[in-house]
């Protein structure tokens, strides 16, 4: 679209007196509009708008060419100027209900809401029966802080349309807001007593009452709601709803099975439910093995609904049970392969089994659906990293990188992120850096990159005090996670600075769940050169004990002396800490 400015030239009427054209000059206009069109069809809008910009030079008072101008201005993000046509053009054509209506949304949008309501106020004179522009008059009527004449305009729709919930819900909320609830209940008892057999409508007003936390009047509706219909889906809904709110979790718990296997539910409802029936049950540190229990019996009732499939999926992967919930994510993607979601899913999944043949295998199946899924390429990536493959991780890539779009540049420094641990990895340092810089020219806050590339530039001893800026940053945005303040730590280390890196090698160790055998070598390290040569070697074998296997830890512990490792060895050795971020 193009962004040239426009400048409407001799006006030669005055607004609301049609300009009267010659014959010759109506030829002219004609050409020139339809010109315009066809230009603006084509997609060639700079043409289009000087096509139409002549049309206002032959008759300043065309509503079609202002009209076309405004939606110009319209689409390059110029509403204050499609605003100013788009009144100029309906001055010359005041009857024309589409120009007001393109009118009212502009003003609605840019905030001008006091005048959207005179606009829609001529609108729903003109098409009383349009129950939506009678909802547009009462939003800027409520915009503008004028509720009683929003609460006015609901009530001149409810005279064309009938008694409907919508409305009485929205003067309910228009009641509440003006603090009169009285008046805003009165709305919900007259929308109960018009349907006296309907028993949603006590329920909504028992609800409505449990959220003023007037528990004893909610209960009196939710009862009335049970004599009316004692097999609603919604009244079991409340009432687990109401339990919870008195700590009645037990019986709340009763109410949420009744209305999981209540056939009459919906599911999203039903899915609703059964999440927060979960957070309850982790809340109280009860057993959530009967959410399973109840996500089965959904199943069976719903066995072609993938929105619980995925649900369930979801959450056997939170309990850890990743064999089950790979089981769902599969049946998904067999029944419905172009369920992206799914095929996400289940790599995601399969990626913590370990079996990342599995994982190429699902990559290439779900790429022959989406092939411009970047998602894939970055999976495939990483299972060829763990499965050494390194080089055909980067070329994987290589190809991802130009694929993703511009806007999405925190993606870009994702993939540039892995394919400089893999040129790391083939022991070509050099690239592995440039890689990270490209990483953090699209997202200098990478964490994974800032704590990779500091690790590595402090194991080489390069450029330490840029090392250390970064695992700063790191520590400071994640300061529970050991393996940042390891980093930390070490860089504090090879910078001669033996106290600050005791003290962070120490918290890392403090919030490292994992027992890293890494994380005891640097310790033992850090001690070492600190003066305390004893408890240094005690952690040197902590450290093989954990799994550590080199050469120079060996001959740490054999002649109880700090040795540092050769740049050959720590490349050898990439690190620990860098694989598992």
């Amino acid at each position: 679209m193009i962004g040239m400015m426009l400048t409407i030239h001799c006006v030669r009427a005055e607004d609301g007196v049609k300009q009267r054209l010659s014959r010759s000059e109506q030829r002219k206009f004609d050409y020139f509009f339809y010109e315009g069109i066809r230009l603006d069809n084509s997609e060639k809008y700079d043409a289009a708008l000087d096509m139409f910009k002549h049309c206002l030079e032959i008759d300043s008072t065309s509503s079609a060419a202002l009209y076309e101008l405004s939606s110009f201005y319209i689409q390059l993000n110029q509403p204050e100027t499609a605003v100013r046509l788009m009144k100029k053009c309906i001055s010359y054509a005041p009857d024309n209900q589409e120009y007001h209506s393109i009118l009212a949304t502009l003003l609605f949008e840019t905030g001008m809401f006091g005048e959207a309501a005179d606009e829609y106020e001529v609108l729903v004179k003109a098409s009383p029966e349009k129950a939506e522009l009678h909802g547009y008059l009462a939003e800027s009527y409520t915009r503008m802080g004028e509720i009683g004449k929003a609460i006015e305009t609901y009530d001149a729709l409810e005279n064309v349309m009938g008694m409907l919930d919508a409305i009485s819900m929205e003067k309910f909320r228009l009641y509440m807001s003006l603090q009169q609830p009285d008046e805003a209940f009165r709305e919900l008892e007259k929308l109960a007593d018009k349907f006296p057999m309907e028993s949603r409508y006590p329920i909504i007003i028992g609800d409505s009452y449990l959220k003023q936390n007037n528990d004893d009047k909610a209960l009196i509706y939710y009862r009335k709601a049970y004599e009316i219909d004692p097999q609603s889906p919604y009244y079991p809904v409340s009432m687990a709803n109401y339990f919870e709110k008195k700590g009645l979790r037990d019986s709340s718990k009763v109410e949420i099975n009744k209305a999981l296997v209540n056939q009459r539910l919906d599911v999203n409802t039903k899915l609703n439910i059964l999440a927060r029936f979960i957070v309850q049950l982790q809340r109280s540190s009860q057993d959530i093995e009967s959410a399973n229990t109840l996500f089965q019996t959904l199943l069976e009732q719903h066995p072609d609904e993938t929105r619980l499939k995925l649900a369930f999926g979801e959450f056997l992967a939170t309990q850890g049970k990743t064999d089950e919930a790979r089981f769902q994510y599969k049946l998904i993607t067999e029944s419905e392969p172009e369920n992206l979601n799914a095929w996400i899913s289940f790599v995601r999944i399969s990626i913590q089994t370990g079996d990342m043949d599995e994982v190429m295998r699902i990559c290439e199946k779900a790429q022959s659906i989406f092939p411009e899924t970047i998602e894939f390429y970055f999976f495939r990536a990483i299972a060829c990293s763990q499965k050494g493959d390194y080089h055909k991780a980067i070329e994987i890539l290589s190809v991802a990188i130009p694929m993703v779009p511009a806007e999405n540049p925190l993606l870009v420094s994702e993939l540039y992120g892995q394919k400089g641990d893999n040129y790391f990895r083939l022991k070509d340092v050099d690239k592995a850096f440039e890689a990270y810089e490209e990483a953090l020219k699209h997202n200098d806050r990478n964490i994974l990159v800032l704590n990779n590339y500091a690790y590595y530039l402090s194991l080489l001893k390069r450029d330490l005090a840029k090392a250390e800026r970064m695992s700063a940053i790191c520590v400071k945005v994640e300061p529970e996670n050991a393996t940042y303040i390891d980093t930390y730590a070490w860089v504090f280390f090879v910078r001669g600075n033996y106290t600050l890196a005791k003290i962070y090698i120490e918290q890392a160790i403090s919030k490292d769940l994992t027992k890293s055998a890494e994380l005891f070598d640097h310790y033992g390290d850090i001690l070492f050169l600190a003066g305390d040569k004893e408890k240094a070697v005690s952690q040197w074998i902590r450290a093989k004990e954990a799994g550590k296997k080199s050469e120079t830890l060996d001959k740490k512990i054999e002649e109880k002396i700090y040795y540092e490792e050769s740049e050959d060895e720590l490349l050898n050795n990439t690190n620990e800490t860098a694989n598992e971020t």
